[in-house]
This record gives structure tokens, sequence and C-alpha cells, in this order.
């Protein structure tokens, strides 16, 4: 039975918008078939034609990739293991126009097929996530980037090929479709590798007034053969060690970043380990690094904890400092070069616990490349550190403007946000310069130089424990170390 024409002409204008028209609309009714009334011919035909070269067009679109070779693969979410030196580099993270890891690793990325040039210019297309936001000069041992590509293939090989040879992927796994190498990651592990003689006094002594002016103006260079003789006592790594050891625990660490409240819950961050290494050689040079890990680090952390440390070691200011930095007042705390910097490792034991083992994942363990990050690390991060080290002499210059910071109460109130910003910018501009125009406060618990000095004098050994005694006990009120904070916010921002 054929639907009657006056009726379909009142919904005429819905059929040809969807083109559910057709040519014969009918219906099988006693096994017969009517022809087609002419009226409907007319109406059907137009529409049909128009959806019929709209569903072409369409296939035809489908059918023409934009890169057959991207359409071809199939695509899993990786966890990418990189290595990098980040000499020459405005940090990890992308800054448009700025020469920085993720360009480099995006770029060859898109040029080895691995990924559209839509997902290059927005990258979160193929959910790329960074574990870890280095900055400026910072390098890393065993940074992790989380994002969809081929699971088979040469794929490590076609990005390598196309890296400068100081950035290289050492290797990628399988995770889970929701995995973030940010979000997902336990704990970080930084390095911060230093010359020895900055732990301590003995070398470089304080300047006096007579010369101070000049220091402020052009910093001196080292005596021949100083730091080449210099070697630190067993001694005085323990102190170094005690000194370290101070910072572990959760505590408030505002003071050692910059943009941050000192009420703010995020400024509370868990140190789980701090420690110094025994020195080692490198062309003549005796050398320590100094091993921090955390739940989370902020922009700075490290670096002004590295800072405070070295002016507690050589009598700048008392160890009781450490505790106040912890309080509410903002403290001027110097910020250690960047230079010896390096992102050693990030953790995923949670994530190893839980898919580790399903048979259908990866743990993100990545000892067998042990090897091969050390042999990078010595011929591009450690042997680059050293080599701007003897050639700026950095960590010797940065060393002559300790004695310009006041390592007491700034004068801006604790919530002018703009006032600490602008006092973060002054130090910074400060240190380079090499001097500043603030004056060393005295106090009696500050221990000189002659006195810390490796010499073995007792009253020395006596108010430097003293010191310690006082510090740890503050820092078990302050905080509590017992307790561990499970911050996720501000997750690094690098260094």
């Amino acid at each position: 039975m054929r639907i009657p024409l006056s009726v379909l002409s009142k919904f005429r204008w819905q059929y040809r918008r969807v083109g559910l028209l057709s040519v014969n609309m009918k219906t099988e009714s006693a096994g017969e078939t009517e022809a087609p009334s002419p009226d409907v011919m007319d109406v059907s035909e137009g529409s049909r034609k128009r959806q019929l070269s709209v569903d072409s067009s369409a296939q035809e679109a489908a059918e023409e990739p934009k890169n057959p070779k991207l359409e071809k693969v199939k695509r899993k979410k990786m966890a990418v293991l990189l290595a990098y030196s980040g000499s020459g580099y405005l940090g990890m993270q992308r800054n448009p126009g700025m020469k920085t890891i993720e360009e480099e690793l995006l770029g060859a990325m898109k040029t080895a097929n691995l990924i559209s040039d839509e997902a290059y210019e927005h990258p979160q297309e193929v959910q790329f996530q960074r574990a870890a936001r280095t900055d400026k000069g910072v390098s890393a041992a065993r940074q992790i980037v989380s994002l969809k590509l081929p699971c088979e293939g040469p794929v490590v090989e076609s990005i390598n090929k196309l890296l400068p040879s100081q950035i290289r992927v050492m290797g990628m796994k399988r995770v889970t479709k929701g995995f973030n190498s940010k979000s997902a990651c336990d704990a970080r592990t930084y390095s911060y590798m230093l010359p020895t003689f900055a732990l301590d006094p003995s070398v470089l002594p304080h300047a006096s007034s007579e010369d101070s002016q000049q220091s402020k103006l052009q910093p001196s260079p080292p005596p021949p053969g100083l730091i080449e003789d210099f070697r630190l006592s067993p001694e005085a790594l323990d102190r170094v060690n005690e000194v370290l050891k101070l910072f572990q625990g959760t505590h408030n660490f505002h003071n050692f970043t910059s943009r941050k409240k000192p009420l703010d819950p995020s400024a509370q961050r868990y140190i789980i380990s701090m420690k110094c290494g025994e020195p080692e050689m490198y062309e003549n040079i005796e050398f320590s690094t100094i091993i921090v890990k955390g739940q989370s680090f902020m922009l700075h952390q490290i670096r002004k904890m590295v800072g405070l440390a070295i002016a507690v070691l050589r009598g700048l200011t008392p160890a009781t400092t450490i505790a106040k930095a912890w309080k509410t007042d903002r403290i001027d705390i110097p910020v250690a070069p960047s230079l010896g910097l390096v992102l050693e490792e990030v953790h995923y034991d949670k994530y190893n616990r839980k898919f580790g083992n399903d048979g259908m994942h990866d743990a993100l363990d990545w000892s067998e490349y042990d090897e091969e990050i050390s042999v990078f690390k010595k011929e591009y991060i450690s042997s680059m550190i050293v080599k701007v080290e003897k050639e700026e002499n950095s960590m010797y210059n940065w060393l002559q403007t300790l004695p310009f910071h006041s390592y007491g109460v700034r004068e801006q109130h604790i919530n002018q946000g703009s006032d600490d910003d602008s006092v973060d910018r002054e130090s910074t501009r400060l240190e380079v310069e090499q001097g500043s125009s603030s004056e060393v406060k005295e106090s009696d618990e500050v221990l000189n130089d002659e006195s810390s000095s490796s010499s073995g004098n007792p009253s020395s050994s006596e108010s430097f424990s003293h010191g310690l005694r006082t510090l740890a006990n503050a820092a078990e009120a302050v905080s509590g170390r017992s307790e561990v904070c499970d911050v996720k916010k501000d997750v690094p921002n690098g260094q």
C-alpha cells in the first residue's frame, strides 16, 4: 500500500532535509508491487541526488588521509625514558620561539611520522605529559614523558637519529590508557654536583670591609692551584651530611621558592632523604654529589636548600636559620647555581605494584638501561658540568656573593605578593652582578671562617654541634617529621 502524495506533501521539507524520501516508497501488499507516482519521483529524485553527493564527498574525505603512514599505525600509551644535557636549552617545557627539550623531541617525532602535524602543534592530542619540568640549564638522566605512540617498529631509533647528540631516548614501555607521567609519580630524585671546596670555609675567606665594595662589582679569580689542590676531609663530609639531614621530613618550604604564600598548603613538602656522596676526581678537581629524594619539589627549591646549607657550613649563618625558614617570615636565602642540578630518577612504586605484573603492561623499572645512562651522563652531563665550572668558575664566583645576603627576615610584609616577587627578582639581579646592598648580620651564634675551618678548633665543633642540636629540636616542633604530607599540587616545576 503506497503512501498518498497528499500526505507526503505536508512533510516534504522534512524529507528533503534528511534525504529519507526514496524513489520508490512503497510496501508489499498481497504480493503485488505498484509503480511510483511521477510526483513522488520528482520529489525523491532530487533529495536522493543531494544525499548521494554528500555521502560521496564524506567518503572521499575519509579515504584520503593527510598522512597515510599515520593512519595505518596502531597506537598505544607509552612511557618514554629520556636523558639530556640542559646546556644551551631554556628548560624542558615547550615555550614558543624558545629552544627547549620538548621542542626538539616533538619535532623529531613529527619528522619521523610518529605524530601528526596537529599533535605537534597541540601535544594534548596524543596525551603528551612530562614527569618533571626542569628549568634552564638543568639536565636529566631519567626524565619520563607519556604519550600515544606506535608500539611496533624501530620507534626509539627513528627518534634518536633526528635528535641532537645531547638528547637521547633510552627506551619506552607500554603503560595503561589512563597513565599520566606526572600525576602517577610517587617521588623524584635529583642530584647536585659541586666542587668540594664550596663545602669548606677555609677556601675563599669572607670579604673584608676594605675590599667588599670591589667584590660587589667584580668577583676575584681563584688563586692558582687553590681549587685543584683542595681535598675534603672525612670529618668535613660528616658535618655536611649532618646539615643536609636537617632538611628531611615534612616542612613548610615557602621560603625556598618564589610567589608562594607562607600559609599556602602546597608549600608543605616531604623530603625523604638528602645526603652528600664521597668525593670523586674530575680533571684534577674534586667534586661531590648531593642526592635528594622527595615527594615533589617547587621551583628553585633544591637550589635554595643547597644554597642555605653551604651558607651554614661556611659559617655565614647559624644552623637555626633553616628552622626559621619554615616559619611564616620571609627569609633571605641564596639560590645556588643551576649548573650542577640533574634530575636523576622519577619513581612509580604504586603504579608498579598495581600494574607491573598484570601480564599486559611493563613495570616502570629502567635498570636495564643503567649502563647506557651511565655512559651518557659521563659524556654529556658530568663532563659538561666540569667543563663549565673550570671555564667560568661559577661556584667560586657565587660563593663571593654569600656574605652580602642577610639570612634574616625581609622587610616586606608576608602578605604582599608583589613585594615578594620584587625581592626575588632583586636577589637574582644582585647574584648576577656579584653583589648586594645588604650587609651580613652579625650574631654570636654565627660561625666565623676561622673557627669553622678544618684546623680542628674545639670551639668550632662545640658551636656547630650546639647549632645542630638546637635546629633538630626546632624541626621536630615545627613540622613533626613523623607525618608524611601527601601533597600533589605544583608537582615539580623544575629547579
